[in-house]
């Protein structure tokens, strides 16, 4: 496994948020010592996670707490009783009103909690809605993340796919110019000696219109040669066509789907091999 494939198996997003084993974190931990750009990856990683997760932050209403401790300080408050009756009768009952007093007491007090636990649970359920809500949102932006995350390393595989063919020396580099009705345009084709595989090149070309589409000619033996349509959408370095023997190369664009045979009138680029 390559730097590349390490950094887009999920690891380093494992090991932030705590999911990793030990082994896969020492394991990790030993690579970023030796390996730069597994390091700097991980480094992006972690700052991404962070934005979002402080992005994502729920902060309780400022207000919240007094406003739960002025409910509470609404609720009546217990109040001493002070039955008139005589000294005997006060002496003989003085212990039945004081467990009546202790019972009313206890009473208030427990009506107190019970609105104030009431209070805390609604504001608990509101808390967890909101959270739900919040995490769905930071659910989509992970999955937005993860697919920009995807086309990155789907571009620097073509670009890297790029940079071989460039490099290999059997690789022969033939450039396109524009003819009269096209000076601007330009175009790169990469014929492989050894396996006659051609490859295009043509950003310099104006965008095609609805319906129309660029198609390449090889020139072999003063007769054109169909070889392959070219896409905008096609960014990966993929052959277009195979061609044996080419004594130059041309795009003309053509309906949708290609030509049997090129217009010429609508010819953009051409160059000798």
């Amino acid at each position: 496994m390559n730097s590349k494939e390490y950094i887009s198996s999920g690891i380093l997003e494992s090991y932030i948020l705590g999911l990793a084993s030990p082994e896969e974190a020492g394991i990790l931990e030993c690579v970023m010592k030796n390996n730069a750009e597994v390091k700097e990856a991980f480094e992006e990683t972690q700052k991404t996670l962070e934005m979002l997760a402080t992005a994502q932050a729920v902060t309780p209403p400022a207000d919240l707490k007094n406003k739960i401790w002025d409910k509470i300080q609404q609720q009546p408050k217990s109040e001493e009783l002070k039955p008139i009756v005589s000294i005997d009768e006060a002496r003989s009952g003085v212990h039945e009103n004081n467990v009546q007093k202790v019972k009313k007491e206890n009473n208030s007090s427990w009506k107190t909690y019970a609105v104030a636990a009431s209070l805390l649970f609604l504001v608990s359920v509101a808390s967890n809605l909101y959270w739900m809500s919040n995490h769905s949102t930071s659910e989509e932006q992970i999955s937005k993340l993860e697919a920009e995350k995807k086309s990155k390393d789907i571009a620097l595989q073509n670009m890297q796919q790029k940079f071989n063919m460039v490099a290999n020396p059997d690789m022969k580099k033939i450039i396109l110019a524009g003819v009269e009705k096209h000076p601007d345009s330009k175009a790169t084709v990469f014929w492989d000696t050894t396996s006659k595989d051609v490859y295009l090149t043509a950003n310099s070309l104006p965008k095609a219109p609805e319906g129309m589409q660029y198609q390449l000619w090889a020139i072999a033996d003063g007769k054109p040669v169909n070889a392959g349509m070219y896409s905008e959408d096609k960014d990966s370095v993929i052959a277009l066509s195979n061609i044996p023997n080419a004594q130059a190369f041309a795009i003309t664009l053509e309906k949708k789907g290609g030509s049997e045979v090129p217009t010429m009138e609508n010819m953009f680029v051409m160059g000798g091999v």
